[in-house]
């Protein structure tokens, strides 16, 4: 499948998880087609039918083709994507879909696995679990909420401390006698051949930014849910379209995406903050303004590709692989 192209999915089952947090679990329409195979980390865009589209991470077995397994965290700042799968999906309705990618993925080889995880962050954290389960392989898990009741998954938390190559901490920072997760001191007790993975809130990505600037770029894995710095939006430059020969100019106040979109031009796209990679394009002339949470710092060096949801430019020109 293409970034663009859609499959058919039914709601099978709705769950509630923890205040604010359900479970969807997504079966193939028609019944008895296998869903495209993925990997741990990797999550799905859902188109919905008014007309948003989110992308959420998969946290069932990769093993798993009869179906995909998704949580969903009501934002109290909802822009009607969270709000709409909450207050109005059902079982038995039907959505369309993208095939998974993944921008997180499990370096399945290491002998250590270390995973931190803030409120809805678990979601991509269990799907590698559960991988690293089916391995055999060594792993721990650092998981922190404000409260039990803020916890999604829990039970499935709480339930992987049976297995014998795991170790689960769990932190509840607003319960009595609770903390917040030392996030460092996790990060200074690494053996050296260990990788680690963060997902949660910005605050905690942050952090975990910050304890592991020494550590080797290879073994630091993270994925951001929410933007963390605004889109480019000064405008003021110029995007050739190499397909097609066509120029387009990026007035201020616009993205790149905004900009195509106003000319009739659709590409992919899905968040619009540059968490996705759904609008990945390479670029064959210029410099970007990169903004996005997808590409390394070395991605973002070789100027090679871009996300233009949130991206602008440092040239005046900018040729695009559209």
């Amino acid at each position: 499948m293409s970034n663009s192209e859609t499959l058919q999915v039914r709601v099978k089952s709705m769950a509630w998880e923890a205040d604010g947090i359900l479970s969807y679990e997504l079966w193939p329409e028609p019944p008895r087609k296998a869903l495209p195979p993925f990997s741990a980390g990797s999550h799905i865009d859902v188109h919905l039918p008014n007309g948003l589209i989110r992308n959420y991470s998969l946290l069932n077995a990769p093993h798993e083709r009869h179906r995909y397994v998704i949580g969903v965290n009501k934002d109290p700042n909802s822009r009607g994507g969270s709000r709409y799968l909450h207050e109005v999906l059902r079982p038995g309705d039907t959505l369309a879909i993208s095939a998974p990618r993944n921008n997180f993925p499990l370096e399945e080889s290491a002998p250590l696995s270390v995973f931190i995880a803030g409120g809805i962050g678990i979601t991509p954290i269990l799907g590698m679990i559960r991988r690293l389960q089916a391995l055999g392989r060594h792993w721990q898990l650092h998981y922190a909420a404000r409260t039990r009741r803020n916890a999604g998954f829990l039970d499935a938390v709480q339930a992987l401390r049976d297995d014998a190559n795991a170790e689960v901490q769990l932190c509840f920072d607003r319960e009595p006698g609770g903390r917040m997760l030392d996030i460092a001191g996790i990060v200074r007790a690494l053996p050296a051949s260990a990788h680690v993975y963060c997902c949660g809130p910005l605050p905690m990505l942050e952090a975990f930014e910050q304890a592991t600037t020494g550590l080797p770029p290879a073994q630091v894995h993270r994925e951001y849910f929410a933007a963390r710095e605004s889109a480019a939006t000064e405008g003021g430059f110029t995007v050739e379209l190499a397909r097609s020969g066509r120029s387009v100019e990026v007035q201020a106040g616009q993205t790149i995406l905004d900009c195509l979109l106003g000319q009739g031009i659709e590409p992919p796209y899905s968040c619009q903050e540059g968490i996705c990679g759904t609008c990945e394009v390479r670029v064959l002339d210029g410099v970007p303004d990169h903004r996005d949470l997808v590409l390394s710092e070395a991605d973002k060096a070789a100027n090679q590709r871009m996300m233009i949801c949130c991206s602008g430019a440092r040239s005046r020109k900018l040729v695009l692989d559209l």
